[in-house]
């Protein structure tokens, strides 16, 4: 459970320069002051203040009129990738696999509604747009997603979905709440998920759960091809028992790691709040 903004250690003002910072995207690079202040729903005079707090920092750059994002930006994503270990465990993986199934290999983290890919090898371009670290895409209609949604307690996956907006990205994909949540249920049982062209057409992907030593899904770890390449039964004969193995070895890996690897919120909660070990 998130934990609620009605409290007096809910800093207001980080929570709205964030959102300045995130109301720039692919298709609002440069936006003037007027539109950051409606893209991040803030007055002018206050989405002004954060603007500039923002570009006397290196955060934001300008030339007076309109607003971008400067590569500093990126530090902010770095420093994840630098604190979580697992992102420089799972590449060898995730080479490993490619080259020994002749396809795209990826790894990804659960954001809220949407998976985070934290490493990726790619084989060849089997998507209209590209996966690299730090692509989002909507849990609910990937593979990876799907292992890592079907982890969830029943209460915790309703929650999820009831935030969810299903939306036909083609004419296979789900967008039936009850279907989707039998969909699954089902994942949960057979330990594995295959997406077949739901979030786009000819894009057929498989993926497993990677489990930290609490048996809680803390990654996912998925191989993606053309569905005219590969057919299902070949994904389930020969590429699930290669990611099955492989989920297992970054676990034991994992187990063993003296530093803190990639922890799940009740695990950050844990280390927030040590007398409840």
């Amino acid at each position: 459970m998130s934990p609620s903004m009605d409290t007096k250690d809910f800093v207001m003002s980080l929570a709205r320069g964030l959102k300045v910072i995130q109301s720039f995207d692919k298709d609002h690079e440069m936006m003037s002051l007027s539109q950051v202040a409606a893209r991040a729903e803030l007055n002018r005079a206050t989405a002004r203040r954060f603007l500039f707090t923002l570009n006397t920092l290196g955060y934001v750059n300008s030339d007076g009129k309109l607003f971008w994002l400067s590569p500093k930006v990126l530090e902010l994503g770095y420093s994840y990738l630098t604190s979580q270990p697992i992102v420089d465990i799972v590449q060898s993986f995730v080479d490993q696999v490619s080259a020994q199934v002749g396809e795209s290999c990826s790894v990804s983290v659960l954001d809220g509604t949407e998976v985070v890919y934290i490493s990726r090898r790619m084989t060849r371009h089997i998507m209209s747009i590209s996966l690299n670290v730090g692509t989002r895409l909507p849990a609910v209609v990937t593979s990876m997603g799907r292992v890592l949604l079907a982890d969830k307690s029943i209460e915790e996956l309703d929650e999820i979905l009831e935030k969810v907006q299903l939306k036909p990205f083609t004419e296979h994909t789900l967008v039936n709440k009850q279907a989707l949540k039998d969909e699954l249920l089902k994942v949960r049982n057979q330990g594995y998920a295959i997406v077949n062209q739901e979030l786009e057409l000819g894009l057929r992907s498989i993926a497993v759960p990677i489990y930290n030593k609490r048996k809680q899904a803390v990654a996912a770890i998925n191989v993606g091809t053309f569905a005219a390449r590969i057919s299902e039964q070949e994904l389930t004969g020969s590429i699930l028992p290669c990611l099955q193995n492989t989920a297992a070895e970054i676990r034991a890996v994992l187990s063993v790691q003296n530093k803190r690897t990639l922890l799940t919120p009740s695990e950050e909660s844990e280390l927030a709040c040590p007398e409840v070990w």
